[in-house]
């Protein structure tokens, strides 16, 4: 499924901004877009992994460290130290007693603090989340007319099984009448007679073979899977793929089986249907 989301947060002094963008699928495959600090790409990682189950995720990452935010202090161990050999040395000089600024300038007074709090990953997680709360609702819309468009195609699916079961139906009284006019045909101005039981049960034989009856319930079941994964709100898009799989499984074997040319008919547009559905399921996370 398609979605984006923005999130900017702010943390320690550094101000974050996520950017993700999915697209279909049919794994989860998570890409940074530009140089991302490898705490940072871990956290986010992890927390898209928690949230989402497919899609192509693009992510960038942006970090800007706010001036002024506590980026430096005062080490007043060394400032002492530097303030005793600068006054010792001021002594030994003659000269007069350094100064604040002197003493601060000194190298190790001043340090950084937050020199390394850009790869503090709890400003990038804050906006994470922001954003990905409004790429679950572009993503939620989306699955919403998916599901409108899946039902209506199971609702195609459905009516073709039903018509299938109806030929199905028919099938050994059509077995039966077929292998009486091809014994006849093949019987005419020889004189020969048919025994009726061998007859029988050479038509039971045909009939059994054609026989789609299991695959019928199957093929009706798998639907109706189809239809509550739909109405679910949670993650579907791989149980539905399987089941796609096992529906047209169940087509080809009644399609192989079939002797009835309405039966071959019904089965190629059941499966022109589920192409269409497999390339729905294809958007479903």
């Amino acid at each position: 499924m398609t979605g984006y989301g923005r999130g900017v947060a702010e943390h320690a002094g550094v101000r974050a901004t996520v950017d993700i963008r999915a697209v279909n699928h049919r794994f989860l495959d998570i890409k940074f877009r530009g140089s991302v600090p490898a705490a940072i790409e871990d956290a986010v990682t992890t927390k898209v992994r928690s949230t989402l189950e497919r899609g192509a995720i693009a992510i960038s990452v942006h970090l800007e460290r706010r001036i002024g935010a506590g980026a430096s202090r005062i080490d007043t161990d060394a400032a002492r130290r530097a303030a005793e050999a600068l006054v010792q040395l001021a002594t030994q000089l003659g000269l007069a007693k350094p100064d604040m600024a002197l003493i601060l300038a000194q190298p190790g007074v001043i340090v950084e603090t937050d020199r390394d709090s850009e790869d503090d990953p709890a400003a990038v997680v804050a906006a994470l989340e922001s954003a990905l709360a409004q790429l679950d609702h572009m993503r939620t819309t989306e699955g919403r007319a998916l599901e409108v468009e899946l039902t209506a195609r199971l609702d195609e699916l459905t009516a073709l099984r039903t018509t299938i079961a109806t030929l199905a139906a028919n099938v050994p009284q059509l077995v039966s009448k077929r292998l009486h006019e091809r014994v006849k045909r093949l019987l005419d101005g020889e004189g020969g007679a048919v025994d009726p039981a061998r007859l029988a049960q050479e038509v039971a034989l045909l009939a059994d073979r054609a026989d789609v009856t299991e695959e019928l319930v199957r093929l009706a079941s798998h639907i109706d899977q189809m239809r509550a994964l739909c109405a679910n709100a949670s993650a579907a898009g791989r149980r539905l793929d399987f089941l796609v799989q096992e529906i047209g499984r169940e087509l080809n074997t009644i399609g192989s089986k079939s002797t009835v040319a309405e039966i071959s008919s019904t089965v190629v547009d059941a499966k022109a249907v589920l192409e269409k559905v497999r390339e729905q399921v294809q958007n479903v996370e």
